[in-house]
């Protein structure tokens, strides 16, 4: 009888020792970011070699950042890059001993515990508990960058929380929390999107991404043209302005022009143009299909830099 009765407690026991075990696992690859006044935040060790992955946001000067490794060193930071549209930055120490996070092996399902750490408060982690609520995507960002995933969780994201980790029940990164997406809202970047950032941001210091010039306006396309066309679409965008010298102009594209497809997707609204205009499309060829004079035209755009 005695051991039926124990038999919850032990289990959450373990549980409760499974879960420090991973924040003692996961916290030694979590710094504190000291760029901004007052509070500092939270950043990873991405790789032993000296690189911090932090959130964008919290890097309110670019000059005199320090790092609070865990052992207790402070170190000078030098900022390699920044994303505002993902809110991803990376830096780069000069220390020996770092640990880096490792990566959960498997994508985050609805339903698992997690635990989001941070270090933004002198020199002990902090972290809470919960699950993952949802994952969807992709996913517009009120700073004009779009994930193709985003992670949401109901771990509370403290103050000086942004730029940490959320990792699983055994220490992994499953991604980096932002408090700065969403309008104040808690949101996780998962770490494949991470991962593609952070690699653009090493080779290159930002992410590319492409620009046209143009000024649009979504329009409803009439029945008639539709069927005469063989559209299914029910709009596209029409070009209202083209600007000088612009990749748009040089590939041919002309005021009236309705664009309704880019890359081999419609393009019915502004989100979906600038989908197309993501990281890659910058100097790629890409097919526009075009309604000019009520007959289809097709002419290959290349996108410039924005």
């Amino acid at each position: 009888m005695s051991s039926t009765s124990n038999e919850p407690q032990s289990l959450l026991s373990e549980l409760s020792d499974s879960l420090a075990g991973a924040v003692e696992r996961a916290s030694a690859s979590v710094v504190r970011v000291n760029a901004r006044r007052r509070l500092g935040a939270t950043g990873v060790v991405w790789a032993a070699d000296g690189v911090i992955v932090t959130a964008d946001h919290v890097l309110e000067r670019e000059d005199d950042i320090t790092i609070d490794l865990p052992d207790g060193r402070a170190v000078p930071a030098r900022l390699v890059g920044r994303d505002p549209s993902t809110d991803l930055a990376a830096l780069r120490v000069d220390a020996e001993g770092l640990t880096a996070i490792v990566p959960s092996p498997a994508a985050p399902r609805v339903g698992t515990m997690v635990l989001a750490l941070g270090r933004g408060h002198g020199d002990a982690p902090m972290a809470t508990f919960g699950v993952v609520s949802a994952v969807t995507g992709p996913w517009r960002t009120w700073r004009g960058g779009t994930l193709e995933s985003v992670v949401r969780a109901d771990a509370n994201l403290y103050p000086g929380f942004s730029g940490g980790p959320l990792v699983d029940t055994e220490g992994r990164l499953v991604g980096i929390n932002t408090s700065n997406l969403a309008r104040g809202l808690g949101v996780t970047i998962p770490h494949a999107v991470v991962a593609r950032v952070v690699q653009a941001l090493l080779a290159q210091g930002k992410v590319r991404r492409g620009f046209l010039g143009v000024a649009t306006q979504p329009v409803a396309l009439p029945d008639a043209m539709r069927g005469a066309l063989g559209l299914t679409q029910a709009s596209g965008l029409l070009l209202l302005g083209v600007e000088p010298e612009s990749p748009a102009e040089q590939s041919g594209l002309m005021i009236g022009d309705v664009l309704v497809a880019l890359g081999g997707q419609p393009t019915p609204d502004l989100e979906s143009l600038q989908d197309r205009l993501g990281p890659g499309s910058v100097g790629t060829p890409q097919p526009a299909r075009l309604v000019r004079g009520g007959q289809l035209v097709e002419l290959s755009v290349t996108a410039g830099e924005r």
